[in-house]
């Protein structure tokens, strides 16, 4: 298989730097040219402040789920990123919060507590006020132990409090006339990157999901039980074969009448779509996916995606190496199934084979792909560790010459990217998909 001059992935990543770039060199010549305040404190809050709106337009650009973005990177990665960035914005506010009271404490010569309460008086400060609250409450809870103590949805519901932030960061700066109207060049850059930046999340979280949805009707066709615990089911809908979905991939399943429409569940794609079809398999592990057996054929089915970067795409050599681990095999199969090229090898990792979801399915497609299916059983901590460096090169000696999927839980992937690293597989060749939508 032919390397490309540049792959998917870079271009994205070139395409996000050079937007950093340019627009952070945007942020300083404004800085430069209009940032002077009423004094040097003040001055400094402002370098902030600008800062902060553009770490703002970034966010939502991050979580827009622009399909360009999306099936270059993958939702994961770009999750990581926002995560990261949204904590640089949390001190970023901060300090920015906290000069500007310090400056105007210092212009007017009284207490830092009585500025507080002066400024809060003011709208345009207020509404800062209120803004820098919501991302100081957004990244309390987004700390990983205090993320951990939440259910998903309580921690989803106020997550989705950072919009009524970004509203009243508009309008906050829109009110600072410095920021806005200290030149033309100002208004028109800053107009343009709020535009973007909201009109990137509106078109990418509502407007396409409800095309798509409209276009195609998704419902349900047929629930079949794989196992005690595991159900596949069968989705179809109007003109599929023009749906822009790839094997590997997963879209976000809500099923009207089967819970809240508020809840949903991320699922893979367990088979490459036709056209006609597409088909999700889960395993029982909560409410949501225990109660998918009971859905009755004709119900209506709202789908968001598909997502993710988790596919033949990104191939860069002949050679394929797909691991999975329990109901990660899902969009393992659907590889399996979509890319007939090249020479195949899949490791299947479950405790025993009784738990082997989609067994006879995967031992088919190897069989006409004429590859090679080793299962390994055997619960953690028994026994020599299957995805150890050493165990991975006896069982696949030429592994650095292919790509490497890997799908499964977190520490099972973890294993797996940290033998392929010690093994010396480029960081190009290794394709990980993560189950959490979070």
């Amino acid at each position: 298989m032919r390397r490309a001059s540049i792959s998917p992935v870079v271009q994205a990543r070139l395409a996000l730097w050079a937007f950093l770039v340019l627009n952070v060199a945007i942020i300083e010549i404004l800085f430069l040219t209009s940032g002077k305040g009423k004094n040097d404190i003040l001055t400094i809050a402002k370098f902030f402040g600008l800062h902060a709106a553009l770490l703002l337009s970034c966010q939502l650009l991050l979580v827009a789920r622009l399909p360009w973005l999306d099936r270059r990177i993958g939702m994961d990665r770009l999750t990581v990123w926002h995560r990261w960035i949204g904590f640089a914005l949390f001190w970023t506010v901060l300090t920015h919060a906290t000069i500007v009271v310090l400056g105007f404490a210092t212009l007017d010569g009284v207490s830092m507590p009585k500025t507080f309460l002066a400024l809060a008086g003011v709208p345009a400060s207020l509404l800062g006020m209120l803004a820098a609250a919501i991302v100081v409450l957004i990244a309390a809870i987004s700390i990983r132990y205090v993320r951990r103590k939440l259910r998903y949805e309580v921690w989803h519901g106020l997550h989705l409090l950072l919009y009524a932030a970004l509203s009243l960061a508009f309008v906050h700066q829109l009110l600072e006339t410095t920021t806005f109207k200290s030149s033309t060049f100002a208004t028109v850059y800053w107009w343009a990157l709020w535009l973007l930046a909201f009109g990137s999340l509106v078109t990418g979280r509502i407007a396409l999901p409800i095309w798509r949805n409209a276009y195609h009707r998704f419902q349900v066709a047929a629930v079949v039980p794989e196992a005690h615990n595991v159900v596949s089911v069968h989705v179809t809908g109007r003109h599929l074969d023009k749906l822009a979905a790839r094997a590997g991939q997963f879209s976000i399943w809500r099923f009207p009448g089967h819970r809240h429409w508020w809840l949903a569940n991320p699922f893979s794609l367990s088979a490459a779509p036709n056209g006609r079809s597409l088909r999700l398999t889960a395993k029982a592990v909560g409410s949501g996916s225990a109660g998918l057996r009971h859905l009755k054929p004709g119900t209506r089915v709202f789908m968001e995606g598909p997502y993710g970067s988790f596919t033949a795409r990104h191939r860069t050599r002949h050679g394929i190496l797909l691991i999975a681990g329990g109901v990660g095999i899902t969009p393992i199969r659907a590889l399996l199934e979509e890319d007939p090229t090249g020479n195949v090898v899949v490791l299947y990792r479950v405790r025993d084979e009784s738990e082997a979801v989609l067994l006879r399915e995967i031992q088919q497609l190897v069989g006409i792909r004429r590859g090679q299916l080793h299962l390994l059983t055997g619960r953690t901590g028994q026994g020599a560790p299957p995805f150890a460096p050493e165990a991975l090169r006896h069982l696949v000696p030429d592994i650095t010459q292919r790509d490497v999927y890997v799908c499964g839980p977190p520490a099972m992937t973890a294993a797996v990217t940290d033998a392929l690293r010690k093994l010396g597989v480029p960081n190009s060749q290794v394709h990980a998909e993560k189950f959490s939508m979070a």
